[in-house]
């Protein structure tokens, strides 16, 4: 084991984040196996010891399925209204879930003026923090039923990236529908080759391509962002395949996956 996937093995406080592709089908309805497998992942990572924040969009992913929409609403009440809906089905889904494996969640919702104004960022790392010396997995997302353009921080990328500097993480996990950062697009070059390491976000940035699924806000654009501030605030960042969350386990044993985004607070020669 290498002295920084050793570093990264060792991580006690843990963010991970979910998008719409990781626990939605494509056509809209969810997939209740892997947000099954997700919940005992995290639960049994919370029962060692670990704390865990989950990051968890697809509201209005969700709400499509249960609406039988085919596409979101174009106008911003549209999504809010959407989002209202399928806010409350997902968390009544992870409280179900995480229930069966005696683990509680609780729902924290927020905009970018939450994060912008001093006393509600400090609301919010306290109210964060108590709930983890609880033993309670907070689940994070935009408040899209009242977001809109200038409060609205528009990916859950990129709100991870600011919940794991909010609550001073040691790791951020993204899972996506993808393995990880590629030095080409994999969906169109079948040569393309995965990019295990990055130490220098800027000089991976030409290889990011455009948005991610249909189901989705985000694509490799929004992770590279979220990378820079996750490792500018000195934590390391991980890129991997939602389908298998069980790899958070291979990734607190110390093994590859996915691309990993080094701290900046990582001394590279100690390698």
């Amino acid at each position: 084991m290498n002295d920084i996937l050793k570093d990264v093995s060792m991580a006690h406080r843990i963010v991970v984040k979910v998008g719409t592709s990781t626990h939605t089908y494509e056509h809209g309805t969810m997939n209740l196996k892997l947000i099954d497998r997700l919940s005992m992942v995290l639960s049994d990572l919370r029962n060692q010891g670990k704390e865990i924040i989950l990051v968890s969009s697809g509201a209005q992913g969700i709400a499509l399925g249960k609406l039988g929409l085919a596409e979101k609403p174009k106008d911003t009440k549209g999504k809010q209204a959407i989002a209202a809906v399928g806010q409350c089905e997902l968390m009544y889904l992870y409280d179900k879930m995480f229930s069966g494996y005696n683990n509680t969640v609780a729902q924290v919702l927020l905009t970018r003026e939450d994060i912008a104004i001093p006393r509600r960022k400090r609301n919010i790392q306290n109210t964060v923090t108590t709930l983890i010396e609880m033993g309670i997995i907070p689940v994070v997302n935009e408040n899209d039923t009242v977001s809109y353009d200038e409060i609205e921080i528009g990916d859950n990328d990129n709100l991870s990236a600011v919940v794991a500097d909010l609550v001073d993480a040691d790791l951020l996990v993204l899972f996506s529908d993808i393995d990880g950062l590629y030095d080409d697009d994999p969906h169109k070059n079948k040569n393309a080759k995965l990019l295990p390491t990055v130490y220098d976000i800027d000089e991976v940035r030409d290889v990011a391509g455009g948005a991610g699924t249909s189901r989705g806000t985000g694509g490799m654009v929004t992770k590279l962002e979220a990378a820079e501030r996750a490792t500018n605030a000195g934590i390391h960042m991980i890129i991997a395949n939602g389908n298998n969350v069980d790899s958070l386990y291979d990734i607190l044993d110390g093994k590859p996956v996915g691309t990993l985004f080094v701290s900046k607070n990582f001394d590279k020669e100690e390698e």
